[in-house]
């Protein structure tokens, strides 16, 4: 593991993402969660960093985790699902916490539906990720590894 990065990237998904292969699939894909999380395992261990990949569809459950990251984690990857437009409760859990945060989603959130172009969480976040696929999650994991060498 590099010597800047000693704790796990918690990658944490919100509500429905269980659902992903299932789900929508013109929007989200064929590949299921399980798919993703094995991908991003993968992928952070040729980085020689470890993740700590996670699901709910419970808003506190998330806070709770975020929480926990404060002092359990060197960086957060969060797809927050439908709570990303929602949640003030999980902005504020964001700003209340050390680890920097990246925001990820699967589609892109500024081509869909008007009520999904606002994220309460983004001005929380070092940046966002959205409308690549699942092939998003390597992609946040190598700009999350990215940024905590940098600081």
């Amino acid at each position: 593991m590099s010597a800047a990065i000693t704790k796990p990237i918690f990658v944490l998904n919100g509500p429905n993402l269980n659902l992903l292969g299932q789900r929508e699939t013109g929007t989200y894909g064929s590949k299921t969660l399980s798919d993703v999380e094995a991908e991003c395992r993968t992928f952070a261990d040729g980085q020689s960093v470890s993740i700590d990949f996670r699901q709910s569809n419970h808003e506190g459950v998330l806070v709770d985790w975020m929480q926990e990251a404060h002092s359990g984690s060197s960086g957060i990857i969060i797809n927050a699902g439908a709570y990303t437009h929602t949640s003030i409760a999980l902005r504020d859990a964001i700003s209340g916490i050390d680890p920097p945060v990246l925001e990820l989603h699967v589609s892109n959130i500024h081509a869909r539906e008007s009520f999904r172009h606002t994220s309460m969480i983004v001005s929380a976040c070092i940046g966002q990720i959205c409308g690549l696929g699942t092939n998003g999650y390597p992609l946040a994991i190598q700009a999350m590894i990215d940024y905590l060498k940098t600081q």
